[in-house]
């Protein structure tokens, strides 16, 4: 990280939440100056229950740690139908006083994860419910932005919505990932990974690999998935767990 931070590239981690108090002066030091951190319930008991972990209160203490320092902190929330989806208005009312950014996340498949197109909760009827309690405007969005962005009137933070199931955003979409274990996905749905670790290991050029492991991007959902992501049949793909692919 400190080698990438010479760069004029704007890091950031996707973090638990579970150690930043641990590492603040690292980040710091190391020029980070934005964390995603995954929080996908406020409520201890289902905290425990969607991490296996006790940590929810540890991980709410970070979040204002991180502030204190004068961190650019978004929360990922990823939004299931039955399990949490009743905690939109809690997450969007932490942004009234703090400037968080709170990003509600499509339920996706993943190897693993128990995906179910009925647990799926589409952003459009998600800015409906959130329409009813709330009333607030749209943000600029970039070209490449995955996020769709919005700020309640009047709070010091925004939230936004990431509609890869209902609405994905293939056409627009930038990104690749690298794993932690060296291998490049052009896409998060895609199926081949390119070894990027060998070569760079053996002193061979990757740049090449990583132009062809670009042109081989599908058209749109890692060319696995179906549009209408009603028809997805979940056992079918080949794919890590999220939490392997990483990125």
């Amino acid at each position: 990280i400190e080698r990438l931070a010479r760069f004029p590239v704007e890091l950031t981690l996707t973090t638990n939440g579970m150690l930043p108090d641990e590492f603040l002066d690292t980040f710091l030091k190391a020029g980070i100056r934005s964390l995603n951190v995954s929080m996908d319930s406020l409520r201890p008991n289902l905290f425990l229950s969607i991490t296996k972990r006790d940590y929810g209160e540890r991980v709410r203490r970070n979040i204002l740690l991180l502030l204190d320092a004068g961190m650019h902190v978004k929360i990922n929330t990823v939004v299931m139908r039955g399990v949490n989806d009743h905690e939109v208005p809690d997450f969007i009312e932490l942004t009234r006083h703090l400037p968080l950014h709170v990003r509600f996340i499509e339920f996706m498949p993943f190897d693993g994860n128990h995906w179910e197109h009925e647990k799926v909760v589409p952003a459009a009827e998600l800015l409906e419910r959130i329409a009813r309690d709330f009333s607030f405007v749209k943000l600029h969005d970039g070209v490449h932005d995955t996020a769709k962005k919005f700020t309640v009137l009047n709070h010091a933070g925004t939230f936004a919505l990431i509609s890869t199931m209902s609405a994905h955003f293939c056409s627009g979409c930038n990104r690749l990932r690298l794993t932690a274990d060296g291998k490049m996905k052009n896409c998060l749905f895609s199926q081949n990974e390119t070894d990027l670790l060998s070569p760079l290991r053996n002193g061979l050029d990757v740049e090449p690999l990583i132009r062809d492991c670009l042109n081989q991007k599908a058209r749109e959902l890692g060319g696995q998935l179906q549009p209408d992501y009603h028809k997805i049949d979940a056992e079918t793909l080949k794919n890590r767990s999220m939490i392997a692919i990483g990125g």
